[in-house]
């Protein structure tokens, strides 16, 4: 017989609804791209123009206007860019850059390039929590758990 533990649904819970704020550093490592000199003036996800010299880049989650340091892990060169796209669409990608940004960490050359991702700035900061019930719902709920 498999025993459950109790303590682990509240804690899950208590993940899945506590907002999320500027202080909650994220950061994740993958594979980075950059976008190629044929998007340049094509409409991005967000509606802007993509400029091919911009700080600008593409994320599958990030929501626009979010603020991200990318960190070249073989150089350690860092480039601060907004995310205005979504993509990228190859596999094994976590993020597209700008050519201006991927000239700044120095992958211009080998196309791609391990990277860390910090969130800098969250855009659209409001009173929901990650699974959109408001935050003072949310805190109430936690209080009652416990």
């Amino acid at each position: 017989m498999v025993k459950r533990r109790r303590w682990l649904s509240p804690f899950l819970l208590t993940l899945s609804i506590l907002p999320t704020t500027q202080t909650q550093a994220v950061v994740t490592e993958g594979t980075a791209s950059y976008y190629a000199d044929r998007f340049n003036g094509r409409k991005t996800a967000s509606g802007a123009r993509f400029n091919t010299n911009a700080l600008t880049a593409a994320h599958k989650t990030l929501s626009f206007g979010t603020k991200v340091m990318v960190t070249n892990k073989a150089n350690g060169r860092s480039v601060e860019v907004t995310i205005n796209d979504r993509g990228p669409y190859a596999h094994g990608r976590m993020i597209d850059l700008s050519k201006g940004a991927a000239r700044e960490i120095g992958m211009l050359g080998s196309g791609t390039a391990r990277v860390e991702l910090q969130v800098v700035e969250a855009a659209n900061e409001s009173s929901f929590s990650r699974s959109g019930i408001p935050t003072d719902v949310a805190q109430t709920m936690m209080m009652e758990l416990f």
